[in-house]
C-alpha cells in the first residue's frame, strides 16, 4: 500500500495531490464509506499514475475526538488502542479491496500536533480567533466536562418522552439536540447528574474571512469543475450566513491547544482532521511543504461523501486563507451521495450492511466488488446496493461480456497449429484494407477520446461504462466476422481479426486498470506481459494515436500465456444466503451467533446433568459396569487430532491432474506435505495462504508417489459436485487443537486402522443450517470461535 520511493513535484510536468476524507477509527469502514471516499480516489490516482502524471495518493485514519473517547469506554482500552486496533484493520480492508495509497497514515502523530498548532499560532497571530463563554454540563464524580456522545437523559421533544436521548440527538424522533435541553440528563460513565456550568472556548471568526473564501469559491468552483452536489451544499452554508465556528473542546483525547489559557482543552476534531491531510504528508516526506505550499505547480483533488462538503469548502480553507501563507487550496471536490444497503441504510453506528471484512470473506473477489460499487458509484443521487443487482452486473456485464470477449480471443489463439495459432501472435500485413477492422478502430478511438474527458472530469461512471463499451464493440466484431470460418476459408482476413482482438484486449487491460486492477495483472500475465513495461495506451507525451491501430498492441511472433476464465458466476443459492447473513445489524448477527453457541451449551449441560443424575440412581451391578466399559471404549470425536494449519504453498501433483500437494504448517516448527483431491472444486490460487482444519493423526499414506502426512477436512454437498473447505476463523492459532465442548481427552497417537476410528467418527460429521462445521450437534470449536464452510448447509465432512 505505497510508502515506496518518495515522490515530490516536478518542474515541467502535470503534479497533483490526491486525498481522500480521513475515515474515522470507532468501526471498520462498510460499503458506502469505500465507494464515498478511498476507491473513487484510488480509481482516479491510478488513472492519472497511467496517463503519466506525477502524483502521489495521501489518507489515513481520523483519530481524535469525542467517538474515539466514547468507543474505548465501551470495548474498556485506552483511545490510543482503540486507535492502534481500528487503524490496523482500515489498513488490512483497504490492502485487500487494491487501494493503491502512496501513504497511509492517522492523525494522531507529532507532525499533526505540530502542524496543527503552527496553523493555529498564525490564526491568532493574524487576529483571526475570539474567546467566547459557554454554558456546558459538568461531571462532579468524574470531574470533566461531558462531550455530547457522554450524555444521555429524555428528549425534551413534545410527544417523545424517550428516555435514553443522547446530549447531541434522540434516536427515536431523529431530533438534533443541546446537550442542556435534555430531561433528566446522566452522565453515562458514572449515571450521576452532571450539573451546568460556564467553559470558554476559542472560535474562528469565518463571518471576517468571508470576502477571502467567496473569492477563493467563486474562482475554484469554475476553475476545477466543482460537482453540481458540492457548490450546493456550500452555497446552503454561505446563504445561511457564516457564523463564529467552536475549534476547541473540553477532552483529553485530541491536539492541546498551545495556549496557556485553554492548555487543558483540545481542538475541535473538525478543525484537526482536514489538517491530518497535511500532517500525512508529512509523515510520507518531510518536504511536504513542495506539494502542500505549491499552488503554482501541484492540483489538489479531494474525494468524500456530501455530508463533509461545508468542512473542506468553507472550514478548511477559511483556516489555510486565514494564516495568510501560499497554501495549496483545493482545486477540484469529487462528491458522492449516499450508497443505500437493500431497503434501508448503511449505518457504521448501528452496523447495517456489508462491511469492508464481511466483502473479504464472501470469497467474492475484489475486482468484482470494485466493479459492482463504481458502476453504482452515487455521483448524482442515492443509489442502492442490491445482492440481486450485483449477481446480475457479475453474471451478465463481467462474465458474458467482457470475461466472454477475452477468453475467445485468447482461447484461440493458445489453439495447437491447425487449429489456432499455438500461442503466437500472428502477423496482419494487410489490415488496411480489412474495411470492418477500420471501422471498428475508428469506432474504438473515439471512445477512448471520451474516456479521457470523462476521467479528466472525474466522472468514473461514465469513464467505466465507455471502457466497458470497447468490450461490446469487440464482441460484436468477433461474432461478426465468424473468425472460426475465416480460419479455414481466408487465413489473411483471420489473423487481421485476431491480431485486432487481442490488440483490444490488451487496450481493455490498460483502461479497466483504474477500476480493475487485479483484473489487469490477470490479462497482462495471460497475455505474457509485464506491468512495469506494458500498461498504457498512449505515449511519453500522453499522446493516444497510436488506439487508431489497435493491431500494433502487441507484435507479430509474440508468445501469449496460459488463457483461463476471468470472472465466476455468482448462481440464485449463493445470492439469498448472502442476502440472509448479513440482514440486520451487526449486533443482530452477534446476538444470533452467541444464541446458537448458548444452545450448544445448553444442550450439552442438560446432557451432563442427565448423565449425572442417572449415574447416582445406578448401582455397581455386573450390567452397569459392563456399560461402563463399552463407554471407556467408545469412539468419539476425542480420539482425532484436528488442528488448525496454514497452506504455506500449493501446487499440483506432477503425475495426478486431480491432486493438490500442499505445504501445511500446523504448529510443528516445520510444516506436513498433504496431498489432497481437491483441484477439480477449489482453484490454486484460492487454496493459497488459507487457514484449514488437518486431521493429523491418520497413518501416512503414499497417494501416486508422494506421501501425505495428514488431511485437509472439507464438506461436500448431497449431490457431491460443490466441495468446500472447513475454514477456522481468520484469527484462530496456527496449531492449537480443534475443540469439541463435552468431549475431552487425548487424540490417539496413530488412529487404528483395523478399529475403522475414522470412518466411525466421519459418519458424524456434518454442516448445520448456519454453515457452522460440527460433530453431531457439537461445533468445531476454537479459541477465536467456531469453524464454518461458505454456503454448504446439511453437508458431508470428510
Amino acid at each position: 500500500m505505497g510508502d515506496s520511493a518518495e515522490k515530490l513535484p516536478i518542474t515541467g510536468r502535470r503534479n497533483i495531490l490526491i486525498t481522500s476524507a480521513l475515515p474515522y477509527v470507532n468501526n471498520v469502514p462498510h460499503l458506502g464509506n469505500i465507494i464515498g471516499c478511498v476507491l473513487s480516489a484510488d480509481v482516479f490516482a491510478r488513472y492519472c499514475r497511467n496517463r503519466g502524471y506525477n502524483i502521489i495518493y495521501i489518507c489515513g485514519t481520523d483519530e481524535y475526538g469525542t467517538a474515539t473517547e466514547t468507543k474505548a469506554m465501551e470495548e474498556k482500552c485506552s483511545p490510543r488502542e482503540i486507535c492502534d486496533k481500528y487503524h490496523a484493520i482500515h489498513k488490512d480492508v483497504y490492502k485487500w479491496f487494491d487501494i493503491s495509497f502512496d501513504h497511509f497514515g492517522r492523525t494522531s502523530s507529532p507532525q499533526q500536533t505540530e502542524i496543527c498548532q503552527a496553523i493555529f499560532n498564525k490564526l491568532w497571530e493574524n487576529d483571526w480567533l475570539s474567546e467566547n463563554t459557554m454554558q456546558q454540563l459538568y461531571c462532579e464524580t468524574c470531574q470533566k466536562f461531558l462531550a455530547d456522545r457522554l450524555l444521555e437523559g429524555t428528549c425534551p421533544t413534545p410527544g417523545c418522552d424517550y428516555q435514553s436521548a443522547r446530549g447531541d440527538q434522540c434516536e427515536k424522533c431523529g431530533k438534533l439536540l443541546n446537550p442542556t435541553e435534555l430531561i433528566d440528563p446522566k452522565c453515562k460513565v458514572c449515571c450521576n447528574t452532571p450539573h451546568i456550568r460556564d467553559t470558554n472556548h476559542l472560535f474562528l471568526e469565518l463571518p471576517l474571512l468571508r470576502e477571502q473564501l467567496e473569492k477563493y469559491i467563486s474562482e475554484m468552483s469554475v476553475a476545477g469543475s466543482w460537482s453540481q452536489n458540492a457548490i450546493q451544499a456550500t452555497n446552503a452554508w454561505l446563504k445561511e450566513g457564516l457564523r463564529p465556528r467552536c475549534i476547541t473542546r473540553d477532552l483529553k483525547w485530541g491536539v492541546p491547544v498551545p495556549h496557556e489559557k485553554y492548555k487543558e482543552k483540545v481542538f475541535y476534531v473538525w478543525f484537526d482532521a482536514p489538517i491530518g491531510y497535511i500532517s500525512i504528508t508529512a509523515c510520507y516526506t518531510p518536504h511536504w511543504e513542495k506539494w502542500w505550499k505549491n499552488p503554482d505547480n501541484v492540483e489538489l483533488y479531494q474525494f468524500m461523501g456530501k455530508d463533509n462538503v461545508p468542512f473542506h469548502t468553507v472550514m478548511f480553507p477559511s483556516t489555510l486563507l486565514g494564516t495568510g501563507e501560499n497554501w495549496t487550496m483545493m482545486k477540484t471536490i469529487s462528491v458522492t451521495e449516499y450508497l443505500n444497503y437493500e431497503n434501508g441504510k448503511f449505518s457504521k453506528t448501528k452496523g447495517v450492511g456489508v462491511f469492508g471484512n464481511d466483502a473479504k470473506d464472501t470469497k467474492i473477489p475484489p475486482e468484482v466488488w470494485r466493479y459492482y460499487l463504481l458502476t453504482n458509484r452515487p455521483e448524482v443521487s442515492d443509489t442502492l446496493f442490491t445482492w440481486a443487482d450485483l449477481q446480475a452486473k457479475l453474471n451478465s456485464e463481467l462474465l458474458s461480456n467482457l470475461g466472454n470477449f477475452i477468453n475467445r480471443v485468447l482461447s484461440f489463439i493458445s489453439k495447437p497449429a491447425g487449429s489456432g495459432y499455438d500461442s503466437i501472435i500472428p502477423d496482419a500485413p494487410n489490415v488496411k484494407f480489412h474495411q470492418p477492422t477500420m471501422t471498428l478502430a475508428e469506432n474504438v478511438s473515439k471512445l477512448v477520446d471520451q474516456y479521457i474527458d470523462a476521467m479528466e472530469k472525474v466522472k468514473l461512471k461514465q469513464g467505466l461504462k465507455i471502457a466497458m463499451s470497447i468490450s461490446s464493440e469487440g464482441n460484436a466484431y468477433l461474432q461478426e466476422s465468424q473468425f472460426w470460418k475465416l480460419f479455414r476459408e481466408d487465413p489473411a482476413s483471420c489473423a487481421v481479426v485476431i491480431k485486432t482482438s487481442a490488440g483490444l484486449v490488451y487496450l481493455l487491460a490498460c483502461l479497466l486498470e483504474p477500476f480493475m486492477p487485479s483484473f489487469t495483472d490477470e490479462v497482462l500475465k495471460q497475455l505474457n506481459l509485464s506491468r512495469e513495461t506494458h500498461l498504457s495506451f498512449s505515449d511519453e507525451k500522453g499522446d493516444t494515436d497510436k488506439v487508431k491501430r489497435p493491431w500494433e498492441f502487441l507484435p507479430a511472433g509474440h508468445k501469449i500465456g496460459q488463457p483461463k476464465p476471468l470472472f465466476k458466476e455468482l448462481n440464485d443459492e449463493e445470492v439469498n444466503f448472502f442476502k440472509e447473513k448479513f440482514a440486520g445489524t451487526q449486533a443482530d448477527r452477534k446476538l444470533k451467533e452467541e444464541a446458537d453457541t448458548r444452545a450448544v451449551a445448553e444442550q450439552l449441560k442438560k446432557l451432563n446433568i442427565a448423565e449425572a443424575n442417572s449415574k447416582k440412581e445406578k448401582d455397581k451391578s455386573d450390567v452397569y459396569r459392563a456399560k461402563l466399559k463399552s463407554a471407556e471404549v467408545e469412539v468419539t470425536i476425542s480420539k482425532l487430532d484436528i488442528r488448525v494449519g496454514l497452506i504455506t504453498e500449493i501446487k499440483k501433483h506432477p503425475d495426478a491432474d486431480s491432486l493438490y500437494v500442499e505445504e501445511i504448517d500446523v504448529g510443528e516448527g516445520s510444516t506436513r506435505t498433504v496431498v489432497s483431491s481437491l483441484v477439480k472444486y477449489i482453484p490454486l490460487e484460492e487454496m493459497q495462504n488459507r487457514k484449514v482444519c488437518v486431521l493429523c493423526n491418520l497413518k501416512p499414506v503414499a497417494m501416486r508417489g508422494i506421501k501425505s502426512h495428514a488431511m485437509v477436512l472439507a464438506a461436500s454437498g448431497q449431490d457431491h459436485v460443490k466441495v468446500e473447505l472447513v475454514e477456522p476463523p481468520a484469527s484462530a492459532k496456527i496449531g492449537e487443537r480443534v475443540t469439541f465442548p463435552g468431549y475431552s481427552g487425548e487424540p490417539d497417537g496413530i488412529l487404528n486402522a483395523k478399529s475403522k476410528v475414522w470412518e466411525k467418527v466421519q459418519a458424524d460429521l456434518h454442516t448445520d443450517t448456519q454453515l457452522v462445521a460440527s460433530y453431531k450437534d457439537v461445533p468445531f470449536t476454537t479459541s477465536a470461535g467456531v469453524c464454518k464452510v461458505a454456503s454448504i448447509t446439511k453437508g458431508e465432512i470428510r
